[in-house]
């Protein structure tokens, strides 16, 4: 993981298909190898590309797995005072789990 620390306005030039980052939270990922692979589509990311994706990223209510993956892309994170006020906690608790069913 990166310790890089990026601007909401450097991560804004970065808002194209060929050079893609997204913020999700507080932290800052460069999509672009994954925007074609995107299973909503390369449309999804690109409406997002070089802002804040949380929201989005959140109400969709993404899956474990594609939480671990997005970890995978992560190049750093918003500095202190760009970091809004939330609680990591609340948007995990939405994330769609699927465990086995104890017999």
């Amino acid at each position: 993981m990166s310790d890089a620390i990026f601007t909401r306005s450097e991560v804004s030039m970065h808002c194209s298909e060929d050079d893609c980052w997204i913020i999700v939270g507080n932290y800052v990922y460069d999509v672009t190898k994954f925007v074609d692979l995107h299973p909503g589509g390369p449309e999804i990311l690109l409406e997002f590309a070089g802002g804040d994706a949380t929201d989005a990223f959140e109400s969709v209510g993404h899956s474990m797995c594609a939480r671990m993956m997005l970890t995978k892309f992560k190049i750093g994170s918003l500095p202190e005072e760009e970091r809004p006020d939330f609680v990591q906690a609340e948007y995990i608790t939405h994330a769609k789990i699927s465990l086995p069913m104890a017999h």
